[in-house]
């Protein structure tokens, strides 16, 4: 019988998958060995795409003629830095005592990629190749996957697309950096008194940038509108509360130019005059013309996928996507949560029904022990797979990140930012399987003079799973409310609430002053790092309702795996600047300068629906919708396009008043 060489992405998951086969291996140079089995190792990426000038070495140098360069057939080569080990892997899986490969890099694109290139390179043949996927690192996972390996040709069309998106990446860098930087790389480098200047663009990157760049300048053009509210201050059995005017159609000011929205004035003269007519005499005695009380749920959140997390983890720790996947992939590898670069918000039916193993592993970790206690207790974990917290359809590679419920040996070791990251996703997991939080709402509509004043009260009836949701490092604060319900006021008085129990419609309620409140207009927020990651997902809108987030379908800017990395990218490149503080992101003068120079030449680059287009591109190959072919032909079609168009074009001297104009808002 031949023996099996289990191939892993990186030395420390090889080192897992090593104790998961419970056999006897010895170290050797670059893998381990034992019985029939042999475990080796990539170091990320042993293969890399060929610079054009492998094709022919005249491409070196940067011309005009020589673009767009479009390769017939793509050229790939071994990394020097990692051409050991790559000559280690080929050897071994070129062994004729070889007869099975077991493909253990990372279950996703970017993993399978990794191993087909090796495999290519290492011109591997007439071997069984197995595909291993797992969603965690916890031994029996590991055991599960290599027992339901299936044939590698079962991943052919997510091969495809990893070659696709590299092939888009590279066409794309190659030809259109280097067009941008023989047109205006001159342009660029005089205005910014430099001796050169490169113009690098992307598919993902420059579509960011763009975002930034727009963003910044809504900011700019941004002028702030003053309006004005009127307040009516009221007592009602010894207890106060405030009731703010809202116009209504038997209101003198119904339709009038003088309202800047149905609540408030442009003017404060005009506000002023309503007071002085509300106040006349005062107390002012108001009739309750309508009265609403019902009952509002919130339900648990879905689970966290990466782009979730990363929003989290910026808001709460004011620290990078970067840093945030680099904690999930460190959680992931102490075998304390699954598999981290997901889209995926839910769980599947598969791990629905052992979902109660994950939460017995819970009464391990102190925070949260109590609630995975109670969840067993009352086995709310049945019937999980019948709610929207279960969606086999709304998994592509991977379900969401949540706890394995085991590696708490590992606890030890984590940074205080990564245990508070792994409760937080603990928290949000066991939140799932608690009811919705209740709030009992009270809405009224008063009279005064045929006025109308509007007053909303909100108390929380049960807090279902938000006893839950609560972390323990967490200060006690003011949740940020919406502007629907910023009227709404919380009543934590029992004997207030009570009271506005009883009141009924026709009930005379006085009211004692009325004030001017006045407010202004707000401009865009920048985006951080956090929501720069969700607007990414979104295909450049930023959506912070979760509920509207959940719903809305298709591929984003970037993917899971790659979006952190684009932001860290712009940075290095000094297109962008984050802030360490606050994760606020704001374009350089730079940056700016390469937005104008791409809005003016290859506009297409800075538009999200094109640029998730291509993505969505990419999973309609990986999904067999559609050939590598009939991607390929439009690939190339756009590159040859846009790099030809850009070679024609003759507009450098209107660049720099566009220059001027950022150079305005940046300091000498």
């Amino acid at each position: 019988m031949g023996k099996s060489v289990f191939i892993a992405e990186k030395p420390s998951v090889a080192q897992e998958f090593a104790k998961a086969l419970h056999v006897s291996l010895s170290r050797r140079d670059g893998y381990l060995e034992g019985g029939d089995v042999i475990v080796t190792w990539c170091v990320g990426h042993l293969v890399t795409m060929s610079y054009p000038e492998a094709y022919d070495p005249n491409l070196k140098r940067w011309s005009l003629d020589t673009i767009p360069f479009i390769p017939q057939e793509y050229k790939y080569e071994v990394l020097p830095a990692v051409k050991k080990q790559f000559d280690i892997v080929s050897s071994l899986l070129n062994r004729e005592d070889v007869e099975t490969i077991y493909v253990c890099t990372d279950s996703g694109r970017e993993g399978e990629y990794i191993y087909r290139l090796v495999r290519q390179e290492a011109k591997v043949t007439g071997k069984k190749e197995k595909r291993v996927w797992i969603d965690s690192q916890t031994e029996e996972e590991i055991q599960k996957g290599i027992k339901n390996a299936k044939d590698i040709s079962e991943y052919n069309n997510l091969s495809d697309a990893a070659y696709l998106r590299a092939k888009e990446d590279y066409l794309m860098g190659i030809n259109f950096s280097r067009v941008l930087t023989l047109k205006y790389g001159r342009n660029v480098a005089n205005y910014l008194h430099e001796d050169r200047a490169s113009i690098a663009v992307g598919r993902v990157m420059t579509c960011v940038l763009g975002m930034v760049v727009k963003r910044e300048r809504e900011i700019r053009a941004f002028v702030k509108t003053p309006f004005y509210r009127v307040i009516g201050s009221a007592n009602l059995e010894g207890h106060k509360f405030d009731a703010e005017w809202k116009v209504s159609e038997k209101s003198k000011y119904f339709n009038t130019p003088y309202l800047y929205n149905d609540k408030g004035f442009k003017d404060k003269e005009k506000a002023t005059e309503l007071l002085n007519f509300l106040s006349d005499p005062l107390p002012q005695t108001a009739v309750v013309e309508s009265i609403e009380r019902k009952k509002e749920t919130k339900n648990p959140p879905l689970l966290y996928n990466l782009a979730e997390i990363q929003n989290e983890c910026s808001k709460l720790f004011k620290i990078s996507p970067d840093q945030t996947l680099n904690i999930i992939q460190e959680l992931y590898e102490k075998k304390l949560v699954t598999y981290p670069r997901t889209d995926a918000r839910v769980l599947s039916t598969a791990i629905s029904k052992e979902i109660n193993k994950n939460i017995a592993g819970l009464r391990n970790f102190a925070p949260v022990k109590e609630f995975a206690s109670e969840i067993l207790e009352k086995e709310s974990f049945k019937g999980i797979e019948k709610t929207r917290y279960c969606n086999d359809k709304a998994i592509t590679d991977h379900y969401a990140i949540i706890p394995t419920g085991q590696g708490f040996n590992n606890l030890g070791s984590l940074s205080q930012t990564a245990l508070k990251t792994y409760e937080v996703i603990c928290r949000r997991f066991l939140s799932i399987f608690y009811p919705a939080a209740i709030y009992q709402r009270v809405a009224m509509n008063l009279n005064v003079k045929d006025e109308n004043l509007y007053a909303s009260f909100k108390t929380l009836a049960d807090e279902g799973y938000l006893k839950v949701a609560k972390n323990s490092f967490s200060k006690a604060s003011k949740s940020s409310k919406s502007e629907e319900d910023e009227a709404d006021e919380d009543i934590n008085d029992t004997a207030f609430f009570e009271l506005l129990k009883k009141i009924r419609k026709g009930a005379n309620i006085d009211f004692t002053e009325f004030n001017i409140k006045e407010g202004e207009t707000s401009p865009p927020k920048r985006y951080s790092s956090g929501s720069m990651i969700l607007a990414m997902e979104n295909a450049g809108q930023l959506i912070e309702d979760e509920e509207l987030r959940a719903q809305i379908k298709g591929s984003g800017i970037g993917t899971s795996a790659t979006r952190a990395e684009i932001l860290k990218k712009l940075e290095t490149k000094k297109y962008i600047s984050i802030a360490k503080k606050t994760q606020i992101i704001t374009p350089s003068l730079f940056g700016e300068i390469i937005y104008d120079v791409v809005a003016n030449s290859i506009k297409a680059l800075l538009n999200p629906e094109l640029t998730a287009s291509w993505e969505k591109g990419l999973t309609m190959v990986a999904n067999g919708d559609i050939t590598a072919d009939e991607y390929m032909e439009k690939m190339n079609a756009f590159v040859v396009r846009r790099t030809n168009g850009v070679k024609m074009l003759n507009n450098q001297g209107m660049l720099y008043g566009l220059f001027n104009e950022s150079a305005k808002n940046y300091k000498k």
